[in-house]
């Protein structure tokens, strides 16, 4: 397993005490099926292949993708492809599987945003995720409000997904060693999302408007938004929100409410 920093290429794992760590975060099951994000050379590819009844790694690099195909357990199944477009749901059925399953793998820098939008995007597919990512990524998916990691992407996780981080990965597990520190994060989906969204679509670019400027206070965001000041205040108001509120300090359910508030007259975006 291998994680990469923007400037500095491929790092790969070395602990196997941590790859063990990381396959059993995912609470492995003998009839799981894991989708595997970035198997490098399939070290946690064969953590995970003796605890489950099959793996499907995903992997970009044609080399690697190669090389583990050559030697690989019985139970896995290598697939040469982008992780930001492959096609999960043909991955699943190609393991005679239905969804939901199980999804785990390191995510590069570069790509962890996008490929993380993804997993909420098509979250009827997965059940559970651990993702070894960058630290930062992770303090930010996983940050609640009031932090200044608090974010879009937090928010629209953490409504359907209990995000937990579980523990941090020291540069020295790696070789070569990153110059960041990396972490494991965990993806559980809840049984009934914190709040129910009418218009996914619609509430991804409201908070992306709310947070365009994130040192103005949120009635300053709207306005650049085209809100009419009397709107967004009567909104804050109803929900006793301060009009010098910021959007990193308004929780989880209140942006809910003030999407549901806001959104019937006007298209954002």
């Amino acid at each position: 397993m291998r994680t990469r920093s923007p400037a500095l290429g491929q790092h790969f794992l070395r602990d196997f005490r941590i790859l063990d760590k990381i396959a059993r975060t995912l609470d492995p099951r003998p009839d799981d099926v894991v989708i595997e994000i970035g198997p490098g050379k399939g070290a946690l590819t064969r953590a995970l292949s003796p605890l489950i009844r099959a793996v499907a790694a995903v992997e970009k690099d044609r080399l690697l993708a190669e090389a583990l195909n050559a030697d690989k357990p019985a139970n896995v199944t290598v697939v040469e492809g982008n992780a930001l477009d492959v096609a999960f749901e043909e991955l699943i059925a190609g393991a005679g599987a239905k969804p939901p399953v199980k999804i785990a793998g390191n995510l590069p820098y570069a790509i962890s945003g996008p490929f993380l939008a993804r997993v909420w995007e098509e979250r009827r597919l997965f059940s559970r995720a651990s993702f070894l990512i960058q630290r930062e990524v992770a303090e930010r998916i996983a940050a609640g409000p009031g932090t200044k990691d608090f974010a879009p992407l937090s928010i629209m996780l953490q409504i359907y997904y209990e995000v937990k981080i579980l523990f941090r990965v020291a540069p020295g597990s790696f070789i070569p060693p990153p110059k960041v520190e990396s972490a494991v994060v965990s993806l559980i989906r809840r049984e009934t999302p914190l709040c129910p969204l009418a218009d996914e679509a619609g509430f991804r670019k409201f908070l992306a408007g709310a947070f365009a400027q994130r040192r103005k206070t949120l009635l300053n965001n709207f306005a650049a938004m085209g809100l009419p000041a009397d709107r967004a205040s009567a909104a804050l108001d109803s929900l006793g929100l301060a009009k010098t509120i910021r959007p990193e300090q308004v929780s989880i359910p209140s942006w809910a409410s003030l999407f549901a508030a806001l959104s019937p007259k006007r298209r954002f975006g």
